[in-house]
């Protein structure tokens, strides 16, 4: 096995006396590593090194941090094969699907770059002639990172280009089912010559990750992830009174409408609903179709998903992957067969298959309510609800009668309707005759129990910043 090591402090660190943490290839089933398992000493030294290198970070020029962010940039991008099969083996990707994740973070941190010129302030006119009111954009301080096992090292990237370009020092959490990809992007980051604790990434149990999110010098807390993770980030919050990030959890509704291309639908729906196996946070969850059109998209929909292979992608990239753990694809069949007793049809998938790794088949559910739980709650894998509506403003009702509030769809060619939806919709994002896909210069942030705060774009970027008035008498 590969001798994995915890980042801190600009180095790689022996493990300490905890018992490692087993990595599993969803795929097989297989432990194929075993990564350490951080001490609270080692998160505290670790936030304690970020502390400090923060303060000559913050005074550097911003151009001299987005140069920084570049360096990185190309050595991960020198690095995105092994990376990508670091993060193929650990979450059931593919090799090229993993290098191709790899290569646009290294996008994403060039983007991020660019606001080195664009971090502004503000100029506001006093109510006295002989003073000038100046709010400016400040630096947080330590961020501490906690990232999710479905694109660990997008978000990853996500989440402390950011942070670095607005002048915080970060500390990382990966994902425990993934680990493996972030300690090989950490090599890139001491290839980098980036400054010591400046970027620190570790692997811990979840104990001790309440420690390094509780230390006073820890300034903001971003996580994506569930609900219930969010709220056990706000307990953290809570202890020093630390700004919170959280993307949070999704049930993206689809409205298809009359006039909408139904071939063109069967197959995007497709591709979105078994993209990493259903395992994104934009994922379609609800289909809601017009009902004069319901079963013509139904039966497409039967034949789609009852065609398409599933299995280990590393002997077949075309096939769709694994879930991420035996535990999830439990959680998730027993949901498709609650679904059924509450008088949902299955059309297509909807059994646990024989064999080695944690597959599950796409699974199409017709007959569903508005109150059933599959319709209510996130599934989080390759299962979709369907349910038909009469009209739209019914559908736009329904869509928006939920908890969640993260993306949304609507494939229709009537531009009443598009800007009823855009103008009505409760979600976050609104997507038109296509699915999600996070532009990154846009703004990804979640209503409800979506999330607080958000990602990508300038409103992204200033997620990472806090302000200072400065009031000048002159």
């Amino acid at each position: 096995m590969i001798d994995y090591r915890n980042f801190i402090d600009g180095r790689f660190v022996p493990p300490g006396e905890n018992p490692a943490i087993d990595v599993v290839n969803p795929a097989t089933g297989e432990i194929f590593a075993g990564v350490p398992a951080c001490s609270e000493a080692d998160v505290i030294r670790a936030v304690e090194a970020a502390a400090r290198a923060q303060k000559a970070w913050s005074r550097l020029p911003a151009i001299d941090r987005g140069d920084a962010l570049r360096r990185l940039a190309d050595a991960v991008e020198r690095r995105s094969g092994l990376i990508g099969e670091a993060l193929a083996r650990e979450s059931g990707k593919s090799v090229a699907g993993a290098t191709a994740e790899t290569i646009y973070a290294a996008v994403l941190m060039r983007y991020h770059a660019e606001w080195a010129r664009r971090i502004e302030g503000e100029v506001i006119e006093s109510d006295t002639p002989d003073e000038t009111l100046m709010l400016k954009r400040t630096p947080i301080g330590v961020v501490a990172c906690l990232i999710p096992f479905n694109f660990p090292i997008y978000t990853l990237v996500r989440k402390i280009a950011p942070a670095l370009i607005a002048g915080n020092a970060v500390v990382a959490r990966p994902s425990n089912n993934t680990p493996t990809s972030a300690f090989v992007f950490a090599e890139a980051v001491e290839e980098a010559a980036l400054p010591p604790g400046l970027i620190n990434i570790m692997t811990m149990t979840h104990d001790v990750a309440g420690t390094m999110c509780t230390r006073p010098e820890v300034g903001m807390i971003t996580l994506t992830g569930s609900v219930a993770a969010g709220r056990t980030v706000l307990e953290y919050c809570k202890a020093n009174i630390a700004k919170p990030s959280l993307e949070l959890g999704g049930k993206t509704p689809v409205i298809v409408e009359p006039d909408a291309d139904l071939d063109a639908v069967a197959r995007m729906v497709l591709a979105a609903k078994t993209a990493h196996c259903g395992q994104v946070c934009t994922s379609v969850e609800r289909l809601y179709v017009h009902e004069a059109v319901h079963d013509i998209l139904l039966d497409k929909l039967r034949a789609a998903f009852s065609s398409r292979r599933f299995g280990d992608r590393s002997r077949d990239p075309d096939l769709m992957g694994p879930l991420a753990n035996a535990v999830a694809r439990s959680r998730i069949h027993a949901m498709v067969e609650r679904a059924a007793a509450e008088g949902a049809k299955v059309e297509a998938g909807g059994v646990i298959p024989q064999g080695d790794g944690f597959f599950y088949p796409p699974t199409l559910l017709s007959g569903c309510r508005q109150d059933m739980e599959i319709v209510r709650e996130e599934v989080f894998g390759p299962v979709l609800a369907v349910m038909p509506y009469g009209d739209f403003d019914e559908a736009l009702a329904m869509a928006s009668d939920h908890q969640y509030g993260l993306a949304s769809v609507v494939f229709s060619e009537n531009y009443r309707k598009v800007m009823k939806a855009a103008n009505e919709i409760e979600a976050g994002e609104l997507y038109i005759n296509r699915f999600p896909a996070d532009p990154y210069q846009g703004y990804h942030a979640g209503w409800k129990r979506s999330g607080l705060g958000g990602d990508d774009g300038k409103h992204g970027m200033l997620e990472f910043t806090q302000t200072r008035l400065v009031i000048l008498k002159h």
